[in-house]
């Protein structure tokens, strides 16, 4: 390589009238090849201060020069000025402008040279037929097909590789396999071109095949091939050619390249062989940016979050600077195992390196901190980004429903609409905040975006739309709704079962569960918790011990904790305490709080106060900040009359500092969300509320029916009491509802406790009394309330 400092210097101290053009021309082409802008650009000068006129020769190196060192500008200005019949010059700014991504000046180009009447060859067709693919110019692609095939160069190796290549771009795979086998003399690159399109259109299968056949023609391979065979390999999780590539790389000392070794080491890590990707990694001598990140993906995709997280520490020590996909992928690792601290430090990293303007790395840092439960955090990037995508408002709303934020999701969701469009994964994250918050106006507007917009047909979106249904308590919907799935997945099918069991409707259950194994799909664990649940609820104890038998013996699935909670629930709801309470001590595995949980409510709902104190040592030792269970004891001492427990009890709670989960209820009047607090008269219409509560129990009274007393929970008399009854957030969320829905209108309540005997009871009567059916979803079931009826028939 000459010296270009020492050309420059003799080209100022000769007399400028016996430099040569071509001195010129040579000194350019070394800065073209050296890259160095700032060496051409001081030729040039120098040129045009000897006011030297620059013919077709000279103004064409000057072109190369620019363009090469990526001034297209000025490479454009000079070469419209002496642009003339090489093909060299046309092809050369084409390619300038495509490298760019300017695909369309590119064209216009092609269109120009064309006009003007210089000849096209190989270099030109590969070069516009990359653009028209670029570009989805389809038309324009098979147009200059024809053009090619007129022109005679039909035969020519280079132009059909290019057709190949396009048509694989513009996914027409038939058409580019038609031009390959009718080649009659085909190089490597025809070979390659096949196999990366095969590739790049999802058929690494079909490439894989024409490697072996590639290999039994006896056709050269070369390092394009190597590394297009090992992400074919990658893509089939085909680990054995992997190896045999990886063998046939080392021979032909492939394995000295990096590319050759990054690609390999992606194929291992891809294929589950971590200590292939980690071999390969030791055995590198240079060790790129890509070769960093690819191992950091694997650990992170193995699992091995920390890992993952060390290697990026190592990665920044060894002097390499990582670069976009690098923070992407450790931020990924970081939120797999809820590495708030390392995040935050990356965030740190990112920060001080001028990263915070990248979409994609605000994206993932977005993503982080919304798996490490922070939306505060991620609310703050969210905030601060210039630009904002689909994937950046989807990563807000979705990490907003996913941490049990509804309002905030509908909130952020009302923005997006009024600047971007949603997509299916945003309907998708909507419509589990509106079965949070039971707002089954909201779910109705976003189910008419859905049809509106044709996402119905999108899997994930219709089981979201399901579940909505059944989760705002319209259950005959949701079965509508499920019916009209074409193609029903394992979750299609599981939400509707556990939408059945949620409704107290076991049979309905158990029926959509047979019609799932009729039509070819097998449940899951999670297919078994919904099916069990919904046995319980329904008291179908014999059919709920046949499908715990069937989980082992038919379907070989071994029971979890999940499992023998619903068996300990089912037993206990039952009235089988005792055979619950041997059911847990013969189990397995360790019980947890859950599983004595169950059968403490069991104890409750049955008055057992013995077997509930001896249950509830267990749960205390598991859970001893829980308050809930505490809570369930002193039911079932308050609902026995032993006042003394109760208080001691409560005693207990209070030395420990625990807090009692207030009972909470809302409804929704005309798209408005109303909340009330058991015993709080602050909201506008208390007064009101409380008037026709009075004249409701009255009129209870008057027909034979007397407040269940013992759910007050407090040792006072009967008036007292009732009046500590009356105030009830579900009674207050159902009054309200009679008050402010018009007449006939189904009453539809949330709770976020379990819905007390007496209420129970006073549901039933307004029912009955005001002809309306009432809808309350409380923390462990929906209820149905019709004509003085509710569908749990008891079971809950």
């Amino acid at each position: 390589m000459g010296n270009i400092d020492k050309a420059i210097e003799l080209l100022y101290m000769s007399p400028k009238t016996e430099i040569e053009s071509r001195t010129y021309c040579s000194i350019l082409q070394l800065s073209a090849e050296l890259k160095s802008l700032q060496d051409g650009k001081k030729v040039h000068s120098f040129i045009c201060s000897c006011g030297i006129s620059i013919d077709s020769v000279l103004g064409s190196k000057l072109v190369f020069m620019y363009v090469t060192c990526g001034d297209l500008r000025e490479g454009r200005l000079i070469f419209d000025k002496i642009r003339n019949e090489k093909v060299f010059l046309w092809n050369l700014m084409m390619n300038g402008y495509a490298k760019i991504g300017d695909f369309k000046e590119s064209v216009y180009l092609f269109r120009e040279m064309l006009d003007f009447g210089v000849e096209v060859n190989s270099h030109t067709v590969s070069c516009i037929l990359k653009c028209f693919a670029a570009l989805g110019s389809v038309k324009e692609g098979k147009w200059v097909h024809g053009f090619l095939l007129k022109l005679g160069f039909g035969s020519y190796n280079a132009v059909i590789n290019s057709l190949i290549a396009f048509y694989m771009k513009i996914r027409r795979v038939d058409v580019a396999r038609k031009l390959f086998d009718e080649l009659s003399d085909r190089d490597v690159i025809s070979w390659n071109s096949m196999i990366s399109g095969y590739l790049a259109n999802g058929f690494s299968e079909k490439g894989v095949e024409l490697f072996k056949k590639m290999l039994y023609l006896g056709v050269d391979v070369d390092l394009a091939t190597m590394v297009s065979i090992l992400q074919a390999c990658a893509n089939c999780g085909d680990v054995s050619l992997g190896r045999a590539v990886h063998g046939s790389g080392v021979k032909a000392s492939l394995h000295l390249k990096t590319t050759f070794c990054n690609t390999l080491l992606d194929m291992y890590a891809k294929c589950g062989v971590l200590d292939g990707a980690i071999r390969v990694f030791d055995l590198m001598g240079v060790r790129t940016v890509v070769t960093w990140t690819s191992l950091i993906a694997a650990y992170a995709r193995e699992g091995l979050s920390d890992e993952a997280i060390r290697l990026f520490r190592e990665m920044d020590r060894e002097g390499v600077s990582p670069d976009i996909f690098t923070i992407t992928t450790v931020l990924h690792a970081c939120a797999c195992n809820g590495s708030l601290e390392n995040g935050k430090d990356v965030h740190v990293f990112i920060r001080e390196n001028d990263m915070r303007s990248n979409i994609f790395v605000c994206n993932a840092l977005m993503d982080m901190y919304a798996k490490c439960g922070s939306m505060e955090d991620a609310n703050s990037v969210f905030l601060e980004m210039p630009v904002k995508d689909i994937i950046s408002w989807n990563t807000m709303i979705g990490g907003y429903s996913k941490n049990s934020l509804p309002n905030e999701t509908l909130r952020l969701f009302g923005d997006m609409v009024l600047e971007m469009k949603p997509d299916g994964t945003t309907l998708a994250c909507i419509l589990p905040a509106c079965a949070s918050l039971a707002s089954l106006d909201r779910g109705k507007e976003v189910h008419g975006h859905i049809l509106r917009n044709g996402f119905f047909t999108d899997q994930q979106v219709a089981n979201a739309l399901v579940d909505m249904y059944v989760k705002c308590g319209v259950p005959v919907l949701a079965r509508l709704l499920f019916d009209m799935i074409p193609s029903k997945d394992l979750i299609s099918w599981t939400v509707m079962i556990a939408g059945y069991g949620m409704h107290g409707f076991g049979n309905n259950a158990i029926t959509t569960f047979n019609e799932m194994r009729q039509a070819g799909i097998e449940p899951d664990e999670v297919s078994f918790i919904s099916i069990l649940y919904a046995c319980s609820h329904s008291g179908l104890l014999d059919e709920g011990w046949r499908f715990f038998n069937v989980m082992q013996d038919e379907c070989n699935i071994k029971p979890k904790l999940e499992h023998y909670a619903c068996i300990v629930d089912l037993l206990a709801r039952s009235g089988k305490l005792a055979m619950a309470y041997k059911f847990i001590k013969s189990m397995p595995i360790e019980p947890d709080a859950t599983i004595w949980g169950a059968l403490l409510s069991g104890c409750r709902i049955h008055h057992d106060v013995k077997l509930a104190e001896k249950v509830a040592e267990h749960v205390f030792e598991l859970e001893p900040e829980n308050t809930g269970y505490y809570v369930l004891l002193a039911n079932t001492y308050a609902e026995a009359e032993k006042w003394e427990e109760v208080k001691k009890l409560r005693q207990k709670i209070g030395r420990r500092g625990l807090k009692k989960n207030p009972g909470c209820s809302w409804i929704e009047v005309k798209g408005k969300v109303h909340i009330f607090l058991a015993g709080n008269s602050s909201h506008p219409q208390a007064k009101k509320i409380e008037v026709l509560l009075k004249r409701l129990r009255s009129k209870m009274k008057e027909e034979g029916y007397f407040p269940k007393t013992r759910y007050a929970l407090i040792n006072a008399d009967s008036l007292q009491k009732e009046t500590a009854l009356c105030g009830h957030s579900e009674k207050l969320a159902m009054a309200f509802g009679i008050m402010n829905l018009p007449p006939g209108r189904t009453i539809r309540v949330s709770k976020n406790l379990r819905v007390c005997a007496d209420c129970h009871e006073m549901a039933k009567f307004i029912s009955k009394t005001t002809g309306r059916e009432i809808v309350l979803r409380d923390s462990n079931r929906f209820h149905h309330f019709k004509d003085g009826v509710c569908c749990c028939r008891g079971f809950w």
